[in-house]
């Protein structure tokens, strides 16, 4: 009889019910709030669903999913996040699938893309004075570059600790694009300035499209050596693309390939949630700190844009800076929405693929001068 108490006992024991806590409980909750804004609202669903349906996976207790050396999002969070190999190869996909030829045909709007950089060191520097130590602050801050792969690259290097924190504010940010933008470029641009239309691009030839990945590549990994594992897959992706040579293997990365590892990148990430973790004062402090870099990038890219338009004679339509963030298409998108408000025929979105694409770029090579100097 004894034996029997014993074994209903490790039973009542074994259930999860009775080992769940409050703060599981709450990130379950988180969890299915991402699964909702996914699948109803449409937001970042390709990793907004991953990772909330795995946070609460992780959440419901006894079930040894994360736990080493075998659960199936241990092994994925060691072996796939932590190496850099998901999210290098997520940048490999990402340049076959990207056209540089706005920014080829108009390479001053490279700077903006530049510009709006600066979203990055001032989440930085904010981050910093609230208490966070400096590489916490570098993986902060370069939620700014609206940059989901490049802030899980940057944060696993600097700081593993608030990998879940980062990615999810930078994927629920870039998703909030369409929210976060249009009242800082308006409150930044004036109606006329709003309407001002750019000539046509000039065509962009084959060759142009083959050398610029190539040549990029190697010159800036000369000048930043630590964004050369970003940068370098990046263009290795585009050249794919772009040499009209390996069709079947450019389609292979930004398709199959590119499935695949978005798949691993959202479990990953949302293994990360577990409550002890993530519900932190630090996690609430970060989305904040996310919608700072967000706005002020934005911000950044937007006031270069109407210096560029005050030294161009009004030929450059201040707006395009905003395109910066290297939320593509997104951006360029929500320019292209203000335009079309303002003057119906004003047709300003491959003007903003420029430092939208540009930003893509910017944002590695932010993430290689963060990691050359706090890594």
């Amino acid at each position: 009889m004894a034996g029997l108490e014993q074994a209903v006992i490790e039973f009542f024991r074994g259930m999860g019910l009775l080992n769940l806590t409050l703060g599981n409980v709450l990130m379950i909750l988180v969890g299915l709030t991402l699964v909702y804004l996914a699948i109803y609202r449409e937001m970042e669903p390709l990793l907004l669903l991953p990772i909330g349906i795995s946070a609460v996976l992780v959440n419901l207790p006894l079930t040894g999913i994360v736990e080493p050396p075998h659960g199936l999002f241990y092994l994925i969070k060691h072996y796939l996040i932590e190496t850099e190999i998901v999210p290098l190869l997520i940048f490999f996909g990402l340049g076959a699938m990207t056209d540089f030829g706005p920014m080829i045909a108009d390479p001053k709007t490279a700077l903006l893309g530049a510009a709006a950089q600066i979203g990055v060191f001032i989440a930085m520097l904010t981050a910093i004075l609230l208490g966070f130590t400096p590489a916490e602050a570098g993986s902060i801050g370069i939620i700014g570059g609206a940059d989901g792969p490049t802030t899980i690259y940057l944060t696993t290097k600097l700081a593993p600790h608030l990998l879940g924190a980062t990615a999810v504010a930078a994927y629920s940010y870039m998703s909030l694009v369409p929210l976060i933008q249009p009242p800082v470029i308006k409150a930044l641009t004036t109606p006329e300035e709003r309407r001002i239309r750019m000539e046509q691009l000039r065509p962009v030839s084959k060759r142009e499209k083959i050398l610029f990945p190539i040549a990029s590549m190697i010159i800036i990994t000369l000048l930043v050596p630590a964004a050369g594992p970003l940068v370098g897959m990046l263009m290795i992706g585009n050249l794919f693309r772009e040499s009209g040579v390996v069709e079947r293997l450019s389609k292979a990365a930004r398709e199959e390939l590119m499935n695949i590892v978005t798949i691993f990148l959202g479990l990953g990430v949302g293994s990360t949630m577990q409550a002890e973790a993530f519900l932190t004062v630090k996690t609430l402090m970060i989305l904040g700190l996310g919608v700072v870099a967000f706005a002020s990038a934005t911000a950044g890219g937007v006031l270069l844009g109407k210096l560029m338009m005050k030294l161009s004679g009004g030929r450059i339509n201040p707006m395009i800076g905003a395109a910066g963030v290297s939320a593509v298409p997104m951006s360029a998108r929500v320019v292209q929405k203000l335009a079309s408000e303002e003057d119906p025929g004003n047709f300003l979105l491959m003007h903003a693929m420029g430092p939208n694409v540009a930003g893509v770029i910017g944002t590695a090579v932010a993430a290689g001068v963060l990691l050359s100097a706090l890594g």
